[in-house]
């Protein structure tokens, strides 16, 4: 006899359904219907689709259900796709778990990486500007090029921004000679590292990742500064959950992402695992939208 994962006999399980309700007209069980994600395009999409085909198979196989991961075009779409049901799980950053919280009503944040509690922007400069590494911002900043990452973005573009009002007392308009928004963190240190850009903003995880693969020049660009500390990234899953697959389903999700402990797994975010997460721990992100003006007081 064959042998069969949990997550094989799943998906089995649900095509049989599906053919046997098809050819009786009956109503096909929540049960069946499969468990769908997604995440933030904060890197290119063949990045996404090889990090996350990996969780949706271990996820699966932890659920007893058929898991998919679906990518998604943009920050807002990936908002869009858990506000209209479309994926009950993704992986948000932290503005974008604030913004699609508020839309889906009982939704909750269950997960975060163990780096997420305190993540970090580099702020990036091309060799042409003369910039070293400082604690500070430097005045010289001012009248560069600068690109942010998506509009979307917590370390790309919502807590660089902040910083950057905080301590120059102007809006990236006013500050630079011109302000871009590259999409993702590696569009962003492709254009600072070619000189399109003169500076940038981006999360420090795929900095570090691609200097660990020998993706950066360190001859045309460097770290010239890293921002204080602030909750990031996390798992956000829907409220209905547990009525659609079973009693107990939102916490069987929690505990099998707490439980991811391979190696290749975790590198596919890159973090060193998972903990607990609460929609509180990112009030913080929500109160600073709110000082930008990118989020409406409640």
């Amino acid at each position: 006899m064959p042998f069969f994962t949990s997550a094989a006999w799943a998906r089995l399980r649900a095509v049989c359904l599906t053919v046997l309700c098809l050819a009786g007209g009956a109503t096909m069980p929540a049960q069946a219907a499969s468990f769908v994600f997604t995440a933030i395009p904060d890197q290119d999409e063949r990045h996404l689709t090889e990090r996350f085909g990996k969780i949706a198979d271990y996820l699966s196989d932890k659920l007893g259900v058929e898991v998919e991961y679906i990518p998604v075009k943009s920050y807002p779409a990936a908002v869009s796709a858990f506000r209209n049901d479309q994926v009950q799980l993704a992986w948000f950053g932290g503005l974008t778990g604030v913004q699609a919280r508020e839309r889906v009503p009982h939704s909750e944040a269950i997960a975060q990486g163990k780096e997420d509690t305190e993540f970090v922007s580099y702020i990036i400069a091309h060799a042409s500007t003369g910039l070293d590494e400082s604690e500070q911002l430097p005045t010289e900043l001012a009248g560069k090029r600068f690109t942010f990452g998506d509009k979307g973005s917590t370390s790309g573009r919502l807590m660089p921004e902040f910083f950057l009002r905080q301590h120059y007392g102007q809006a990236p308009a006013e500050l630079f000679s011109r302000v871009g928004f590259s999409g993702d963190h590696n569009r962003t240190l492709s254009l600072v590292q070619s000189g399109a850009f003169e500076v940038g903003a981006l999360n420090y995880a795929v900095w570090d990742a691609e200097l660990a693969k020998g993706n950066i020049d360190t001859s045309k660009v460097k770290v010239i500064w890293t921002s204080p500390s602030y909750p990031d990234y996390q798992w956000t899953i829907r409220g209905d959950v547990d009525e659609r697959f079973g009693e107990g389903f939102k916490d069987k999700v929690q505990q099998a992402l707490l439980e991811m402990t391979d190696p290749a797994l975790l590198a596919a975010f890159p973090r060193s695992g998972f903990v607990k997460a609460s929609n509180q721990d990112y009030a913080p992100i929500r109160d600073t939208a709110v000082a930008i003006g990118i989020m409406d007081e409640k």
